[in-house]
């Protein structure tokens, strides 16, 4: 195991500058997982750190060693791909034993790695197919077993579950944050999809336009998100935004007055422009709320969610009471002051 720093990294093609002085800290042990929308530069950072890209100013360092101009195979990692990249003509075990046939390993310490591997990852049965004979779900394990048979200092994970489908996404999710608890190995993860950032990350880095905008805890990055950007990025659904200004106590937009946080702001003074930020789930049903339009509803079994025009804004509201109103019809609802958010309307950062 070991620690991953990245300090001030900038990476450029050409002309075109796709990383803008990145700084990452990933402690010994730690499960970080990079997020962000397509583009915003979270592959090439991983890549750089595997090696596969090369890096333009910066630098990037594994267990306290700067790596910056050492091969990928001299770096002790191991990397997981989106496509599984098997050879389709090896069984599960020779893909699996590859990488220590190549360094020549005696076959008694192959055999205890891939079956170690393959227990870990329930495998064994499954040793002498091919690919071609494995589902989605036991490519992407032969994949990982791959990797575990290494022992690396740190494991680099692509979008590795992007190719699976629903079902099977939630079940990997669970056996990879079940892999990293009981190997203990570092673990640096990308992804676009937040959900799997909250529920596997012991930290998230959001990044936008090869740039940080937050780092911490999953909650942390929930409970307190420093711009619109995390704030409407973290959370399914995203969190509702209204623009309008602070007045008399209160945040009016259009006709619609909405309460402040339970600890208002310092800067939120009245005539102030802000956005008012709530999350659909902090939405409450109240008969003396305010009444806003219902447009939509999606019942999904646990909840229902409810699309809604408040005044001139389309909100939602996730609910765990059953919904019986018709799209036309008035819901009454207020927010829950103690998990409002406001943010500056100009620079969208959130007022502290």
């Amino acid at each position: 195991m070991a620690t991953v720093s990245v300090r001030a990294v900038r990476k450029a093609f050409g002309s075109t500058e796709v990383l803008h002085g990145v700084d990452v800290e990933v402690e010994d042990g730690e499960f970080v997982i990079l997020v962000g929308p397509s583009g915003c530069g979270k592959s090439t950072l991983l890549r750089m750190i595997a090696g596969l890209e090369n890096v333009t100013r910066g630098e990037i360092a594994i267990g306290g060693r700067v790596v910056n101009n050492v091969a990928p195979k001299e770096r002790d990692i191991a990397m997981v791909f989106q496509n599984y990249a098997l050879y389709p003509h090896m069984t599960v075990h020779d893909n699996m034993a590859f990488s220590l046939s190549l360094l020549n390993a005696p076959k008694e310490v192959i055999a205890a790695k891939v079956g170690r591997a393959a227990e870990i990852l329930g495998l064994q049965p499954y040793l002498q197919r091919y690919p071609r004979q494995l589902s989605g779900g036991q490519r992407q394990r032969v994949a990982m077993g791959r990797a575990i048979v290494r022992d690396p200092q740190v494991f680099l994970f692509d979008e590795p579950l992007s190719n699976l489908d629903a079902k099977l996404r939630v079940a990997m999710r669970a056996e990879i944050k079940d892999l990293h608890q009981r190997l203990g190995t570092t673990t640096i993860y990308v992804t676009h999809d937040q959900i799997e950032a909250m529920t596997m990350a012991d930290k998230i880095v959001v990044m936008n336009g090869g740039n940080v905008e937050q780092m911490g805890g999953p909650l942390d990055l929930y409970d307190r998100p420093d711009n619109l950007f995390v704030a409407g990025f973290i959370g399914s659904p995203a969190m509702n935004f209204l623009k309008g200004e602070i007045r008399g106590g209160a945040f009016h937009t259009g006709d619609v007055a909405l309460p402040l946080p339970l600890q208002v702001p310092s800067g939120a003074q009245d005539g102030r422009r802000v956005i008012y930020g709530i999350r659909p789930e902090h939405l409450l049903l109240d008969a003396a709320g305010v009444a806003a339009t219902v447009h939509v509803t999606e019942p999904t079994g646990s909840e229902t969610q409810v699309i809604m025009n408040l005044g001139t804004t389309q909100v939602v509201g996730a609910f765990r009471e059953r919904i019986t109103q018709k799209p036309g019809q008035s819901l009454h609802i207020a927010p829950d002051p103690a998990l409002v958010h406001l943010f500056d309307e100009k620079t969208g950062t959130r007022l502290s």
